[in-house]
């Protein structure tokens, strides 16, 4: 895609006053030097909601969302970096001139662009199939039999794709779609692969087609579910990954429900297209499906964005429960809540809905239980759970799952609570927690499948949201005088840094400042570096330059640089030290560990400045 130049952004930042763009959207209220508002990102009842026209910088106290004029217009109207700057651009009468795109740029974007037309007339070509066809009336039958009248056909667009090998390739062909265009779209598949002229046959035949958008609500591919019973086909039928679909990045209705997600601040999580409809049409609209039947990061990124819970709601057979312990990794490595709901036996949302109704539902979804609670009182079931090997395996089986808590205090807490309810031993259940941790760690290495999907995401591999709360003291306090400081920065740029905070805590923060730094050296302001910081650090970083920074800035950043030389000094030293308690050691190698320990100890002590961290 082509590159809008830094000069055109910081131009477009320029010319948009924060509190003129918010102001557009709802009315502000003047409160001294800056303005409020109620959040537009969660309920509440007093405002919290701050935008600063110093700083040109919004900031919500009560649930943490904060940052540029750019970042209020995607958040706000859940649009990407690009589309935000071109609405700005726009209401500013700027022109962007993007950078030229080469050859290959301009064949992708014409693709995409032949690609997504190609979609939209698909989902009315299959909608008129299923209003008018006769052969649809097979279709129209099974939708009726579900509780899906015409009115929410047409709200989804639903269709139906005709039993036969060729009708949708032909009307493509004759709808002035190219054949290359056709087979890119995966809508169609080759007969003979090896032959590129070889005849196409069409991927749907005789099943309702679900369309499946993206959050700007662009159709980009389809989902197809067959009518009549055969063991040799699928249920269910999902177009395969073209230039528009990559099936792990992609949730099923969020174009629709996002609002809600964001009212709600939760997400119901369907196991398929009918029952979110259901859902979804019967008032309980903070509802999403995956495509498949386990998340994936990319998905559970996409997800928090929206919401801070999310109940998954999987069928209650055993194949409904390992979705469940599937979609956990990568849920918790986003540091959302994760609640489960117990559906009756045989039921799904669907089945539910239209037998007892929404209320019903409403009432699991209110007495959804934390996940591990789920899983403890699941164990504690098991015959076996009343002898002590029974509580070893439960401990192992959800140290598996705590392993996956991002957040270190969570953990801890819940390590705590699921060692007094197998009543072992919580240094215990910590020790097989981190172990499994490192385990994990190790498979993601490892794991070509997880590198092949982090190396096709356009947005790179998974970068969980930094929270200054957990930040270490020591970086938080750096990271604070460098926003504010140009003669801290440069001397720390001018240092040996990169060592001594590499095995430091979120250092990735004072990376990111020093990469930017130009940004503040030019007097551009925190709008335009938070424009171009990572979106992980973004909330972080509205918070520092929120703060009042110390006065000396200088002998601070060198203060907290000797902490981290004392740190690392240490580190060193605790290695050491291990070595030395290892079981036959050589007389001569131990020798050596100690001469290299008292060395280190000098240098230790010969780091006079003392510290003071942020408090």
């Amino acid at each position: 895609m082509p590159r809008i130049p830094e000069e055109t952004i910081q131009q477009i930042a320029a010319a948009n006053d924060i509190v003129e763009v918010i102001g557009g959207y709802f009315p502000l209220k003047r409160a001294g030097t800056t303005y409020k508002a109620l959040c537009p990102f969660h309920q509440e009842r007093s405002p919290s909601f701050t935008v600063n026209p110093a700083r040109q910088i919004f900031k919500c106290f009560g649930c943490g969302a904060g940052g540029s004029v750019f970042r209020f217009v995607m958040d706000y109207e859940h649009v990407d970096f690009t589309s935000a700057v071109k609405k700005l651009a726009e209401k500013a009468g700027i022109r962007i001139e993007v950078e030229e795109l080469s050859s290959d740029d301009l064949r992708r974007l014409g693709m995409r662009n032949r690609l997504l037309a190609l979609h939209v007339q698909a989902a009315m070509f299959f909608h008129r199939n299923l209003l008018k066809s006769p052969q649809a009336q097979i279709a129209r039958d099974y939708l009726h039999s579900r509780g899906i009248h015409a009115e929410t056909a047409k709200a989804w667009q639903i269709g139906y794709a005709p039993d036969g090998w060729d009708h949708f390739g032909n009307w493509a062909l004759k709808a002035g779609f190219s054949r290359e265009e056709i087979l890119a779209s995966g809508l169609v598949s080759q007969r003979d692969s090896e032959s590129p002229r070889a005849e196409f046959y069409d991927r749907f035949r005789g099943r309702v087609m679900f369309p499946i958008c993206n959050d700007t609500g662009e159709v980009i591919a389809f989902s197809g579910r067959i009518l009549e019973k055969d063991p040799k086909a699928a249920k269910y039928v999902n177009s395969p990954e073209t230039p528009l679909f990559t099936k792990g990045a992609v949730l099923f209705g969020v174009h629709r429900s996002k609002r809600a997600l964001i009212q709600s601040n939760s997400a119901i999580v369907c196991e398929g297209q009918i029952d979110l409809i259901t859902a979804f049409e019967s008032g309980i609209q903070n509802v999403i499906a995956p495509q498949g039947t386990a998340f994936t990061s990319r998905q559970a990124r996409i997800l928090k964005r929206y919401v801070e819970e999310v109940v998954l709601c999987f069928d209650s057979d055993a194949a409904g429960e390992k979705a469940a312990e599937r979609s956990l990794p990568s849920l918790l490595a986003e540091k959302l809540a994760v609640r489960i709901i117990v559906l009756p036996k045989g039921q799904d949302p669907d089945s539910l809905i239209r037998a007892e109704g929404a209320e019903v539902f409403r009432g699991l979804i209110q007495n959804a239980k934390d996940f591990f609670e789920f899983q403890l009182e699941r164990e504690a079931g098991k015959p076996e759970f009343q002898m002590p090997r029974g509580r070893a395996a439960a401990a192992r089986k959800l140290a598996e799952f705590m392993s996956h808590i991002s957040d270190p205090l969570l953990r801890e807490m819940q390590v705590q609570r699921v060692a007094s309810r197998l009543e072992l031993a919580a240094p215990e259940v910590a020790r097989l927690t981190s172990e499994a941790a490192a385990r994990s760690r190790s498979s993601r290495v490892e794991d070509p499948a997880q590198a092949a999907e982090a190396h096709r995401s356009d947005e790179g591999p998974r970068v969980a949201a930094v929270t200054l709360s957990n930040v270490d003291a020591s970086v938080k306090m750096l990271a604070l005088v460098l926003l504010h400081s140009k003669e801290a920065r440069s001397w720390l740029l001018a240092e040996a840094w990169r060592p001594k905070l590499e095995s430091e805590p979120d250092s990735e923060l004072v990376e990111a400042i020093l990469e930017h730094q130009h940004l503040l050296d030019d007097g551009a302001g925190p709008q335009m570096f938070l424009s171009s910081a990572p979106d992980s650090m973004e909330g972080a970083f509205v918070q520092l330059f929120e703060v009042k920074p110390p006065e000396h800035p200088l002998a601070v950043a060198q203060d907290c640089l000797q902490e981290f030389e004392k740190r690392s000094i240490r580190r060193k030293i605790d290695s050491l030290k291990a070595r030395q308690r290892e079981s036959h050691l050589a007389l001569e190698d131990a020798s050596s560990l100690h001469q290299q320990i008292l060395d280190l100890q000098r240098r230790l002590f010969d780091i006079a400045r003392p510290f003071s961290p942020l408090r």
